[in-house]
């Protein structure tokens, strides 16, 4: 079949953004490395998604939301951020606003089968998977997409999706930032017996940081963030040494925490897109921004610029016109340069401060924490950035 939209990478923002185009009459080809099985049943990698609000309404619209199940859906109703032993914390909740969570965590792979289950029958839409991408063109005379078994896509619009690291935005020539932080990030699900109370804690200790999202019943996701070469002493601990290592980091605040699931190591590193768009192509997710963790917007962010995108080829769609005009790829770029630019420099700002052991740095986040406890207006103004709908 004729490929008037070729999306390279099944993941969450690639299966949202052809998923977001149906109805729309153009024929749309997901190509995805994995194989099939993998995106129809994904396996767990110990990843917790926090969604917000405005999040949640995307994926419903998208049909995907229908798709999980409610013990998979945990509520966020309060974060905190913890520095050191200052008795000073930020925390973000719900306040006055009559909601009674933040956000909801939902583990990733279960987003990612639901994406599936929505996109699975759904009409113009083709999925090639268990195939890579052999290479990719794309100029004033069209898009070339030639796969690594020999078949050849023209698409009218190209759209890379293939991750922070994305093969498709080097071949089409576009730089990024790429900030390779030399730490990473160990996930593993606990059992303990505080009562986390639907409270997330992100506590910047000296020489690692340690998160704490809150799951259903007495179950945590427990993300310890460290020198790489320190991560991966710890991830080889077994499992009751391991427990214990995690106790110890979190200060036992909800008792004596069990390894119930992983460990899982994932080493960080940021990148930013010089641009956003070449000619008759766009970068979506992790491709155009992958940002880190800490912050938990990577995902939210993901999901609201593949909806910035599509709504424009929508539109161009059914007034008949051109759907990969620059005018209509610059309006993309733009819209989600304004939307991610602030966050990822004050996400990477935020990182930079509080891993920096110097004096200094100590001081100031002893005084950015003592601040924002007393300045009521900043943590309502970030509370309702969580809460957007």
């Amino acid at each position: 079949m004729a490929q008037d939209v070729v999306v390279v990478g099944g993941g969450p923002a690639g299966l949202a953004f052809a998923r977001s185009l149906a109805g729309s009459g153009l024929a749309v080809t997901v190509v995805e490395r994995q194989p099939l099985a993998a995106l129809q049943d994904p396996t767990c990698d110990g990843r917790e998604i926090a969604l917000t609000h405005r999040s949640v309404t995307t994926l419903t619209a998208l049909g995907a939301w229908a798709h999980l199940d409610p013990e998979d859906i945990a509520p966020l109703r309060e974060a905190r951020v913890l520095n050191g032993s200052s008795r000073f914390a930020l925390s973000f909740d719900t306040g006055a606003t009559g909601e009674d969570r933040l956000g909801q965590l939902v583990p990733n792979h279960r987003i990612r089968r639901a994406l599936f289950l929505a996109t699975r029958d759904q009409p113009g839409l083709d999925l090639i998977a268990g195939v890579d991408v052999g290479s990719v063109t794309s100029s004033a005379a069209g898009r070339v997409v030639t796969l690594a078994d020999g078949r050849v896509l023209r698409p009218r619009l190209l759209v890379a999706a293939d991750s922070r690291f994305s093969a498709v935005r080097e071949q089409l020539g576009i730089a990024a930032e790429v900030n390779r932080l030399g730490r990473s990030m160990l996930v593993c699900r606990v059992a303990h017996d505080g009562d986390h109370g639907g409270s997330a804690t992100e506590w910047f200790e000296h020489g690692h940081t340690i998160a704490m999202l809150p799951l259903n019943g007495t179950l945590s996701s427990a993300v310890l963030t460290l020198p790489a070469e320190e991560a991966e002493r710890i991830a080889a601990l077994d499992p009751v040494a391991l427990g214990a290592e995690i106790t110890r980091r979190y200060d036992a605040r909800l008792g004596a925490m069990r390894v119930v699931e992983g460990p899982r190591l994932y080493p960080l590193a940021t990148t930013y897109a010089r641009h956003f768009v070449a000619t008759g192509a766009a970068l979506i997710g992790d491709a155009a921004v992958g940002m880190h963790p800490v912050t938990a917007h990577g995902f939210n962010l993901g999901l609201q610029g593949q909806a910035t995108l599509a709504a424009l080829v929508n539109k161009a769609a059914a007034r008949g016109c051109d759907i990969a005009t620059p005018l209509l790829l610059r309006r993309y770029e733009a819209a989600h340069r304004l939307a991610s630019r602030p966050i990822y420099a004050a996400t990477n700002l935020l990182v930079g401060l509080y891993t920096d052991e110097r004096p200094a740095a100590r001081l100031a986040r002893h005084a950015t924490l003592r601040a924002g406890a007393r300045l009521p207006m900043v943590r309502d103004a970030v509370s309702r950035l969580l809460m957007q709908p």
